[in-house]
């Protein structure tokens, strides 16, 4: 008994001088070439303060990150640092080696944007069917075709001929069917110890061309408040409603998907009818979108709705073929996966 609380009380004396250095937020800071002089906790060399009091860039605080990039040559809070990708990045201090690859666009100029790189840009195909549908003949088909009628309507009241606003907004909404789809077919492919058919990185490289999309049309259209208050309550009820929707059919689920881009044809024919009747005014494409479509120098916004309609044609393609296959008696793993067909 005796040794125990003598134990207690040595511990607790230890845990006084000692605890502070390790569970405070406390940092000791030196510049380069400066040695680090310091309370020795253990009564040993102050190199085991240097040690323990220095805290790893990633559990700074913000306030702490910019005061410590500040001191340190070469990066982005020093006359030395170099801007990261689109235009707004900030080179990262960090000892886990992990470095950003400078990418070199064909012109010899490095490549700027860090949400996509030059091997994921192409060309539109714009010789596309824009007029193919797919006539409901079934139950589910039925269901499906009048479901995405009905959400046209309030689309219709909120926006208006506000096409620019109404491109952002739907856009929102286009990139989660995808998204949804590839994660379930992911899960499903590991709980089976399946191949998925090529399905899941296919409806992946949907969701994030969709998302493209509204990068672009966030340069030309600027939401409102309750815009993007609109966002969240319309994407979280349509997250789940698919979420669910997709667990029950997935013959059902890409079948909404192939009608409401369908529907992303007719908006955007209609985009394109205000732009040549001077309505909302022609302007030059945003970079981000002569960078991804690789298009030429003088395209304005007319040229990048003309593509984007076309990627949205293939996306119905893809989600009427994937319907086809459920309605076939089949798992869309059983037919490869149109990857890149875009």
């Amino acid at each position: 008994m005796m040794m125990s609380r003598g134990a207690t009380r040595v511990a607790g004396s230890m845990m006084g001088r000692v605890g502070p250095g390790f569970f405070s937020t406390l940092t000791i800071r030196a510049s380069a070439g400066d040695s680090i002089t310091g309370v020795s906790w253990f009564g040993g060399s102050d190199r085991v303060a240097a040690m323990m009091g220095v805290r790893n860039g990633s559990t700074m605080t913000l306030d702490e990150k910019e005061q410590h990039e500040e001191n340190i040559p070469g990066t982005a809070g020093s006359a030395g640092g170099t801007s990261g990708g689109d235009g707004k990045g900030k080179d990262v201090v960090s000892y886990w080696g992990v470095e950003p690859a400078k990418v070199i666009k064909e012109d010899g100029t490095q490549w700027k944007w860090n949400s996509f790189r030059p091997w994921e840009t192409y060309e539109a195909d714009l010789k596309i069917d824009l007029k193919k549908h797919h006539t409901p003949v079934t139950f589910l088909d039925k269901v499906a075709f009048w479901t995405v009628k009905a959400l046209r309507f309030p689309t219709d009241v909120f926006f208006q001929r506000r096409y620019g606003c109404r491109a952002m907004m739907l856009e929102t909404v286009a990139a989660v069917p995808g998204m949804v789809g590839g994660m379930l077919l992911h899960c499903k492919s590991l709980r089976r110890f399946e191949h998925s058919g090529g399905w899941i990185k296919a409806l992946l490289e949907e969701a994030e061309n969709e998302r493209m999309h509204l990068m672009t049309f966030m340069e030309v259209a600027k939401p409102r408040w309750y815009e993007r208050a609109l966002v969240f309550t319309v994407q979280g009820v349509f997250f789940n409603a698919y979420f669910l929707g997709y667990l029950a059919s997935p013959k059902f689920a890409h079948r909404v998907v192939g009608y409401l881009e369908e529907e992303a044809i007719h908006s955007y024919t209609e985009f394109l009818k205000e732009l040549d009747k001077g309505t909302i005014e022609n302007v030059p494409a945003p970079a981000i979108a002569m960078d991804y479509w690789r298009m030429p120098p003088n395209s304005t916004l007319r040229d990048v709705v003309v593509v984007v309609r076309a990627d949205e044609a293939h996306h119905r393609d893809v989600n009427h073929f994937a319907s086809d296959i459920h309605y076939q008696g089949h798992e869309l793993k059983d037919s490869p996966a149109p990857l890149g067909y875009h």
